[in-house]
Protein backbone atom coordinates (compact mmCIF):
# COMPACT_ATOMS: atom_id res chain seq x y z
CA UNK A 1 0.00 0.00 0.00
CA UNK A 2 1.47 3.50 -0.85
CA UNK A 3 2.27 5.44 2.29
CA UNK A 4 0.57 8.23 1.24
CA UNK A 5 -2.67 6.83 0.71
CA UNK A 6 -5.15 8.54 2.86
CA UNK A 7 -6.50 5.24 3.36
CA UNK A 8 -3.75 4.50 5.24
CA UNK A 9 -3.16 7.58 7.22
CA UNK A 10 -6.52 7.81 8.09
CA UNK A 11 -7.34 3.69 8.53
CA UNK A 12 -11.36 4.69 10.36
CA UNK A 13 -12.24 6.82 7.52
CA UNK A 14 -16.12 6.44 5.60
CA UNK A 15 -15.24 7.19 2.13
CA UNK A 16 -18.31 9.51 0.28
CA UNK A 17 -19.20 11.62 -2.62
CA UNK A 18 -21.21 15.25 -1.97
CA UNK A 19 -24.33 15.24 -4.07
CA UNK A 20 -25.97 13.38 -6.34
CA UNK A 21 -23.90 14.01 -9.74
CA UNK A 22 -20.36 15.12 -10.91
CA UNK A 23 -21.08 18.83 -10.99
CA UNK A 24 -22.89 19.10 -7.77
CA UNK A 25 -20.34 16.92 -5.70
CA UNK A 26 -16.86 19.24 -7.73
CA UNK A 27 -19.59 22.50 -6.78
CA UNK A 28 -19.44 21.41 -2.72
CA UNK A 29 -15.64 19.70 -2.70
CA UNK A 30 -14.50 23.03 -3.95
CA UNK A 31 -17.49 25.27 -1.29
CA UNK A 32 -15.12 22.61 1.03
CA UNK A 33 -11.98 23.68 0.18
CA UNK A 34 -12.53 27.71 -0.54
CA UNK A 35 -13.69 27.80 3.24
CA UNK A 36 -17.43 27.92 2.71
CA UNK A 37 -18.83 24.76 3.05
CA UNK A 38 -18.52 23.36 6.94
CA UNK A 39 -21.72 21.36 7.12
CA UNK A 40 -23.42 18.74 5.53
CA UNK A 41 -26.88 16.64 5.66
CA UNK A 42 -28.08 13.61 4.43
CA UNK A 43 -31.73 11.73 4.73
CA UNK A 44 -31.44 9.32 7.50
CA UNK A 45 -33.10 6.87 5.91
CA UNK A 46 -30.33 6.52 3.34
CA UNK A 47 -28.07 5.82 5.70
CA UNK A 48 -30.67 2.95 7.10
CA UNK A 49 -30.96 1.89 3.34
CA UNK A 50 -27.46 1.51 2.10
CA UNK A 51 -26.26 0.29 5.86
CA UNK A 52 -23.68 3.38 5.48
CA UNK A 53 -22.52 4.04 9.06
CA UNK A 54 -23.47 7.24 10.43
CA UNK A 55 -20.89 10.42 11.05
CA UNK A 56 -19.22 10.10 14.60
CA UNK A 57 -17.57 12.83 16.24
CA UNK A 58 -13.89 13.02 15.82
CA UNK A 59 -13.86 10.68 13.13
CA UNK A 60 -11.76 11.70 9.97
CA UNK A 61 -13.59 11.65 6.47
CA UNK A 62 -12.36 10.86 3.05
CA UNK A 63 -14.53 13.22 0.43
CA UNK A 64 -14.26 11.78 -3.13
CA UNK A 65 -14.50 13.37 -6.62
CA UNK A 66 -17.28 11.85 -8.45
CA UNK A 67 -15.13 9.31 -10.02
CA UNK A 68 -13.74 8.09 -7.17
CA UNK A 69 -10.46 10.17 -6.45
CA UNK A 70 -10.03 11.27 -2.94
CA UNK A 71 -10.26 15.06 -2.85
CA UNK A 72 -10.65 15.77 0.55
CA UNK A 73 -9.88 14.97 4.59
CA UNK A 74 -12.83 15.84 6.95
CA UNK A 75 -12.90 15.89 10.79
CA UNK A 76 -16.65 15.11 12.16
CA UNK A 77 -17.41 18.15 14.93
CA UNK A 78 -21.01 17.43 15.53
CA UNK A 79 -23.54 15.05 14.47
CA UNK A 80 -27.83 15.60 15.25
CA UNK A 81 -30.57 14.14 13.71
CA UNK A 82 -33.68 16.18 13.07
CA UNK A 83 -36.67 16.85 11.32
CA UNK A 84 -36.35 18.76 7.61
CA UNK A 85 -38.70 21.40 9.20
CA UNK A 86 -36.40 22.27 12.16
CA UNK A 87 -33.43 22.37 10.54
CA UNK A 88 -32.41 26.65 11.19
CA UNK A 89 -30.52 28.98 9.34
CA UNK A 90 -27.34 28.73 11.54
CA UNK A 91 -27.24 24.83 10.13
CA UNK A 92 -28.16 26.12 6.30
CA UNK A 93 -26.13 28.92 6.17
CA UNK A 94 -23.01 26.82 7.05
CA UNK A 95 -23.63 24.19 4.68
CA UNK A 96 -22.32 26.49 2.32
CA UNK A 97 -24.69 26.70 -0.65
CA UNK A 98 -27.10 29.35 -0.14
CA UNK A 99 -27.58 32.69 1.72
CA UNK A 100 -30.46 32.27 3.33
CA UNK A 101 -32.59 29.39 4.91
CA UNK A 102 -35.28 29.46 2.33
CA UNK A 103 -32.74 29.16 -0.25
CA UNK A 104 -31.60 26.23 1.37
CA UNK A 105 -34.90 24.99 1.98
CA UNK A 106 -35.99 24.90 -1.61
CA UNK A 107 -32.79 23.26 -2.73
CA UNK A 108 -32.50 20.61 -0.38
CA UNK A 109 -36.32 19.91 -1.07
CA UNK A 110 -35.16 19.56 -4.96
CA UNK A 111 -32.13 17.30 -3.91
CA UNK A 112 -34.21 15.06 -2.04
CA UNK A 113 -37.67 14.95 -4.25
CA UNK A 114 -34.74 13.52 -6.82
CA UNK A 115 -33.82 11.44 -4.45
CA UNK A 116 -35.94 8.77 -3.07
CA UNK A 117 -38.71 11.70 -1.77
CA UNK A 118 -39.31 14.20 0.28
CA UNK A 119 -41.43 15.30 3.15
CA UNK A 120 -40.92 18.70 5.51
CA UNK A 121 -41.27 15.69 8.56
CA UNK A 122 -38.32 13.62 7.34
CA UNK A 123 -35.35 13.36 9.21
CA UNK A 124 -31.99 14.40 8.17
CA UNK A 125 -28.45 13.15 9.68
CA UNK A 126 -26.89 16.73 10.03
CA UNK A 127 -22.85 17.02 10.44
CA UNK A 128 -20.39 19.80 11.10
CA UNK A 129 -17.40 19.43 10.42
CA UNK A 130 -13.68 20.84 9.89
CA UNK A 131 -11.47 20.43 6.62
CA UNK A 132 -8.37 18.86 7.64
CA UNK A 133 -6.69 18.03 4.61
CA UNK A 134 -7.05 18.88 0.94
CA UNK A 135 -5.31 15.69 -1.48
CA UNK A 136 -6.56 16.61 -4.88
CA UNK A 137 -8.31 19.70 -6.15
CA UNK A 138 -8.19 19.24 -10.47
CA UNK A 139 -10.94 19.88 -12.02
CA UNK A 140 -12.44 21.91 -8.95
CA UNK A 141 -14.18 24.49 -9.89
CA UNK A 142 -12.17 26.96 -7.75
Amino acid sequence: MNPDDPMRRYPEAERFRFGDGPELCSRLLALVVGGGKRATCGALRDFKADGAPLPVVGRHDIALHWDGRPALVIKTIEVSIRRFCEVDADFALAEGEDETLEGWQTGHRRFFERNGGWTPEMELVCERFDLVEVLDTAGLPL
